[in-house]
């Protein structure tokens, strides 16, 4: 399904007693174990890519094995255009929403010292990275506001994967770093600004996992992991991942925004 404008239809137009949720970049890794996991627990879901449909077909086919509906659609969230399909076809889809997972990112095509980082590559990675979840999320704040106010019941909520880069600097990549730094602002500043609403938004902070992102470095975190880099001493997977999603979005954590929960084998530990 690449989706169009869906008219006048809006969440109050059509009801439906599903949770959704829209899981950005979820044809595979992270966003694809989130998927999986929220179908799971319940939810239904928007399958977003930027060009694998295939991949993101088949994971609307594993939802609906789970007996969940699933929807897809093509869109880059670092595009204006594409972030109104995106919500233009979840409406369509379903006439609500009630969690958002800005999952989707972009790596760095070369590891480039910051000595030698050009403006282009700095500019690409904050569009996709940093600017596409910040506009995306304020859209979508926008439609949960207007779902509150009709449905006070519902449980709504944001969360944003951001990473272990936030933190923790790496010179070969610094504008993802610098990215993941202001994905973790984007959650403190509309867990502020959401609360009156009680729209929680909260971050899961992943460290060293296994996808398609880190398997061109996958020697250099061996030889990491098996030093000791991480107290647990084995590489993280999407479903850690998505499992601290599903805690982050259901009711267990109701009295709580503006969290980070680490998922990275306890990495962030200072140890002597």
């Amino acid at each position: 399904m690449r989706a169009g404008r869906a008219g006048a239809r809006s969440a109050i137009d059509m009801p439906h007693d599903t949770p959704v949720a829209l899981v950005t970049g979820s044809s595979r890794g992270i966003g694809r174990a989130v998927v999986l996991e929220l179908a799971r627990a319940g939810f239904d879901a928007v399958v977003n890519y930027v060009q694998r449909e295939d991949a993101a077909k088949a994971v609307v086919q594993e939802v609906e094995a789970l007996g969940r509906r699933a929807v897809v659609c093509q869109a880059d969230v670092g595009c204006s255009a594409d972030r109104t399909r995106l919500l233009d076809a979840t409406r369509s889809a379903f006439g609500r929403i009630d969690l958002l997972v800005n999952n989707a990112a972009a790596a760095n095509r070369t590891r480039d010292d910051i000595l030698d980082a050009t403006e282009k590559s700095f500019d690409a990675i904050i569009e996709a990275n940093l600017k596409g979840p910040y506009f995306l999320t304020q859209a979508v704040a926008r439609w949960m506001v207007e779902i509150r106010r009709s449905f006070p019941e519902r449980r709504l909520s944001i969360v944003n994967i951001s990473s272990i880069s936030e933190y923790t600097p790496s010179v070969n990549r610094g504008d993802y770093c610098i990215a993941k730094a202001g994905v973790g602002m984007v959650t403190r500043l509309f867990a502020a600004r959401l609360a009156e609403h009680s729209i929680r938004v909260n971050e899961v902070r992943p460290g060293i996992i296994a996808t398609d992102m880190t398997a061109g470095v996958k020697e250099k975190y061996d030889r990491q992991i098996a030093g000791g880099i991480t107290p647990i001493r084995r590489w993280g997977l999407p479903e850690d991942v998505a499992r601290a999603v599903c805690v982050l979005a259901g009711p267990e954590l109701e009295f709580s925004t503006a969290i980070a929960l680490d998922v990275d084998g306890g990495f962030h530990l200072h140890r002597l």
